[in-house]
C-alpha cells in the first residue's frame, strides 16, 4: 500500500493508513457553489423509461450477467417541477475543496492515495530529492514524459503540482453514495432524483442519447480513447456530448449516483427479485467499459445499481438545486 511504501505521502495515519485532513493539499477556494455552473431544466412532463427489448441478443453476445432493458420497463409519463442541475460532473478540484473546508464529512477517494493527487505542497517541500524522484515515478508516473532521474527538487515539485492541476479537472470518482450526498448537502443542494437525472438527459423530446436518437461514439468518452489516462476525460471535454438543456457528460465518462433506491417503476411486470432497494441507482455509463462499450450502457433510459458504500473508479456524481 502507498502509506506503507511512502509513509509521508498523503498525511497517512500510521495506525489506520487513512489520510488526515490536516495535510490535504490547499487549493484556492471560493463559495462552495460559485464554481459549479447550473443549467435550468424547466417544469413539465416527459417520458421516463422504455419498452425496449434485447432484440439483438446483446446479453449473450457480450456475456453480460443481467438481462438488458427490463429494469427500465414500462415507459411512463412523469411530471416534474423546474430544477437546476450542475452543467458538469463534480470535479476532483471541487471535491478536494469540500474535504478541506468540511472536515470529517467525506472520505478521500482511494485513487488519490496512489496517483499523487493527495500530496500536499508542504509535504513535498520537506522531502529530499531522492524521495521526490521516487514519488514522481511511482505515483505521478512523470517518467513517461521526462527524465526524473536528473531533475532537481524545484523542477520535480513544479512538475508534480502541474500534474495535480490537470487532475483538478477530472470528474471525481471513487466516492460512495454517502460521500456524494454529503458533498451536495454541504453545498446546500442534493443529489438528483432518478427522474430528474433522466429528464435532464433526454428532455421532453424523449431522446435516446443526450444529443439525439442516433448513437455516435465520437461524442462521448466510452473508455476506448487512449488520450485519457485511466479512461476518464476532463469534465466537458466532449462538446458534442450535451443534453438539450446544455448539460454535459450525462452519457459516458463516469457513471453518476442519483438519490433513489433501486426499485421497479410503477406498472412494472418484471420479477421484483431483480431489484434491491438497499442499492442506489447509477446512471449514464462510464469511461472504463472498454470492449463492453456498446451503446446500451450510454442511453438515457439505462439504469444500473450499486451498493451505496461502493467506491468505484468509474462512478462519480453531480448535484441539483431547486
Amino acid at each position: 500500500m502507498l502509506c506503507a511504501a511512502v509513509s509521508v505521502l498523503l498525511g497517512c495515519d500510521k495506525n489506520t493508513g487513512e489520510q488526515t485532513m490536516e495535510t490535504m493539499p490547499q487549493v484556492a477556494v471560493s463559495g462552495p457553489a460559485e464554481r459549479a455552473p447550473k443549467a435550468l431544466v424547466p417544469a413539465g412532463e416527459f417520458i421516463m423509461g422504455s419498452n425496449k427489448h434485447d432484440e439483438e441478443d446483446l446479453q449473450q453476445r457480450f456475456g453480460l450477467e443481467s438481462p438488458l432493458f427490463v429494469t427500465e420497463h414500462p415507459a411512463h409519463k412523469v411530471t416534474l417541477p423546474a430544477f437546476k442541475m450542475d452543467v458538469y460532473e463534480v470535479s476532483n478540484g471541487q471535491y478536494k475543496e469540500f474535504l478541506i473546508r468540511a472536515r470529517g464529512q467525506g472520505q478521500v477517494p482511494t485513487a488519490w492515495r496512489y496517483n499523487g493527487y493527495g500530496l500536499a505542497r508542504s509535504q513535498a517541500e520537506a522531502m529530499d530529492v531522492e524521495l521526490l524522484r521516487q514519488i514522481a515515478v511511482e505515483h505521478f508516473e512523470l517518467d513517461m514524459d521526462m527524465d526524473t532521474r536528473v531533475m532537481e527538487r524545484e523542477a520535480l515539485i513544479l512538475a508534480m503540482f502541474n500534474k495535480q492541476k490537470e487532475m483538478d479537472q477530472l470528474p471525481v470518482t471513487g466516492v460512495s453514495w454517502k460521500d456524494a450526498d454529503a458533498f451536495c448537502t454541504w453545498r446546500g443542494e442534493r443529489l438528483p432524483s432518478e427522474a430528474e437525472w433522466e429528464k435532464a438527459a433526454r428532455s421532453s423530446e424523449g431522446y435516446e442519447y443526450p444529443w439525439g436518437n442516433e448513437w455516435d461514439d465520437t461524442r462521448t468518452n466510452t473508455g476506448d480513447n487512449e488520450d485519457w489516462e485511466d479512461g476518464v476525460a476532463p469534465v466537458g471535454a466532449y462538446q458534442g456530448n450535451a443534453s438539450p438543456y446544455g448539460i454535459y457528460d450525462l452519457s459516458g465518462n463516469a457513471w453518476e449516483w442519483v438519490a433513489d433506491g433501486y426499485d421497479p417503476y410503477p406498472g412494472s411486470q418484471e420479477d421484483p427479485a431483480i431489484y434491491n432497494h438497499e442499492h442506489k441507482v447509477i446512471r449514464g455509463g462510464g469511461g472504463g467499459l472498454g470492449h463492453y462499450a456498446i451503446s446500451y450502457f450510454f442511453r438515457n433510459a439505462t439504469r444500473h445499481s450499486a451498493a451505496p458504500e461502493m467506491q468505484a473508479e468509474d462512478v462519480g456524481f453531480r448535484c441539483v438545486a431547486d
